[in-house]
């Protein structure tokens, strides 16, 4: 491998970085929700609150950060970014209420929002046009790789929450496991913010500032002095015209030459989060539970989604330039309708029963004498049977303990449901999750390409957080099978009109792209 790959590669993986906080700070949580909705008194919704709060601020980051980054850089909103990151993280593992603990993960979500879109967007604006969809690819596989870390942390501190050993009672794992979890993402934030060091400034940025002296000395790093040169005038070409247009504003994003790019986005920003992803992400640890699984099984078993999570999304940066975006994106989204018909089956399959074995066992707080009632009665679903245990026990008893006693009496084909939630991640992994990213930083056009991502992904969040705050009251409201077939419905959909309206976009360099889909 040649010094010019080795550097672009070398770039492109620190930048991505970003991502890798990104899904770590917004993943890290599911392993946090089951001790905090005892210890603040949480309700469904606030625990919805607790997961997607980040998700509103991120939505702010996003708007913020795109204008900002023409300003000043995609490489110094990124280092501010950093700085977000360990403080959200230091603040929520120290939170004394669910206030600050909010206020201190909304902080994260501004840094997520800036992460989500600049980091991408750096390496579009870098990366050669052949190997452009490979190098964007990195921020999504640092997305899932700190999706993956956050699940196996969560985990291990459990486990070590759980051990003799002196050094973790001194350490205060198990008294503080939830801190934990949440204040271990300052370590990394603080080694993206020193690695950005020696990130240059983004060649397209530069040109922009009249810095053609070292947008040319930066892109020469990437490519030979001729395709380099030949490349900068390109991006010079494309500023002069754009110069001699009315300066952007947000209004431009709504006219009729950026109708068929801005529908494109929407479409796929949209339905990149209504298929249900980040309900599983980042609740993974409570639907295995709901499958009677138990505590350490759910989060070994969350562990393996954030591997799979991880694997198909190293498959899709290895097909993405040799097969192109579109037969992904048609691949993925049938992949994961019929993995959430599966899940849809399995769950509404389950039979819910305690034995008296089962009770024996219950937790000593649990009043033996009253889930004595329903002792051998069988329910066919999780709602008639959560009914059940609010009229037995009290509304406040039931929902302290309700997840101990849906893992104690749930009887279904967890294989089944393993193999739908598996399969899932797997196909989004492989499809709509890396190549949104991919689009979205080549089909807009070079002078509104910040904004016009900004707002498209701003839609993608705001699906996000409804989906992230709702789904908790979802599951107790219309139940684990109605959820999920809802979701494998939003799927179908999503699969015909990006079949219909999606183009292909590899293999051409962004100003072809601005020629062919700006009419």
């Amino acid at each position: 491998m040649n010094s010019k790959k080795m550097f672009i590669i070398r770039i492109a993986s620190i930048v991505a970085l970003g991502g890798f906080l990104l899904g770590f700070d917004a993943s890290v949580i599911s392993g946090v929700v089951k001790f905090i909705e005892p210890e603040f008194n949480l309700t469904k919704l606030q625990l919805g609150w607790a997961v997607s709060s980040i998700t509103i601020t991120a939505a702010v980051g996003m708007m913020i950060a795109g204008p900002m980054s023409d300003k000043y850089g995609r490489r110094n909103i990124l280092k501010y970014a950093a700085i977000l990151f360990a403080i959200s993280a230091v603040g929520s593992a120290l939170a004394s209420t669910f206030l600050w603990l909010i206020i201190f993960r909304m902080i994260g979500g501004l840094a997520v929002g800036a992460a989500l879109i600049i980091a991408p967007m750096y390496i579009a604006e870098i990366a050669p046009a052949d190997k452009r969809g490979q190098l964007v690819s990195f921020n999504q596989l640092n997305i899932v790789i700190g999706i993956s870390v956050a699940f196996f942390t969560n985990y291990l501190i459990l486990q070590w929450g759980n051990s003799d050993a002196e050094w973790t009672k001194t350490m205060g794992f198990g008294k503080w496991n939830w801190r934990w979890m949440l204040g271990l993402e300052a370590i990394p934030a603080i080694l993206y913010f020193l690695g950005l060091f020696i990130v240059p400034r983004s060649p397209r940025w530069l040109m922009s500032k009249n810095k053609k002296e070292e947008a040319l000395k930066v892109m020469k790093l990437v490519l030979p002095e001729k395709k380099a040169k030949s490349r900068i005038e390109e991006v010079a070409q494309s500023i002069l015209e754009d110069t001699k247009k009315k300066k952007s504003g947000y209004g431009d994003l709504f006219k009729k030459s950026m109708r068929k790019v801005l529908v494109i986005g929407i479409i796929v920003g949209v339905f990149q989060q209504l298929v249900g992803i980040n309900a599983v992400l980042f609740y993974a640890p409570m639907i295995f539970e709901q499958t009677g699984i138990g505590t350490d099984a759910s989060f070994i078993q969350a562990a393996l989604v954030g591997l799979t999570n991880l694997g198909f999304t190293v498959i899709a940066i290895l097909t993405i330039d040799k097969f192109g975006r579109k037969p992904l994106l048609i691949i993925g989204m049938l992949g994961i309708a019929f993995c959430l018909f599966l899940l849809s089956y399995g769950f509404n399959d389950a039979t819910y029963a305690l034995s008296q074995e089962a009770i024996a066992n219950l937790p000593t707080e649990i009043k033996k004498d009253q889930i004595s009632l329903l002792q051998d009665k069988v329910f066919d679903n999780d709602l008639d049977f959560k009914t059940a245990i609010t009229n037995t026990l009290g509304e406040e008893s039931a929902a302290k303990h309700e997840t101990t006693l849906v893992t104690a009496s749930a009887k279904m084909n967890t294989i089944l449901i393993l193999i739908g939630i598996i399969g899932f991640v797997g196909a989004f992994a492989m499809s709509i999750g890396p190549v949104m990213w991919v689009l979205f930083s080549e089909l807009f056009p070079n002078k509104i390409r910040a904004l016009a991502i900004s707002f498209v992904g701003l839609i993608n969040l705001l699906i996000s957080f409804l989906i992230q705050l709702l789904f908790p009251w979802q599951l107790s409201v219309l139940g684990n099978a109605l959820t999920f077939l809802l979701f494998g419905i939003f799927a179908v959909i999503g699969f015909v009109l990006i079949w219909k309206m999606v183009p292909e976009t590899k293999g051409k360099s962004l100003e072809e792209l601005e020629e062919l889909l700006i009419d």
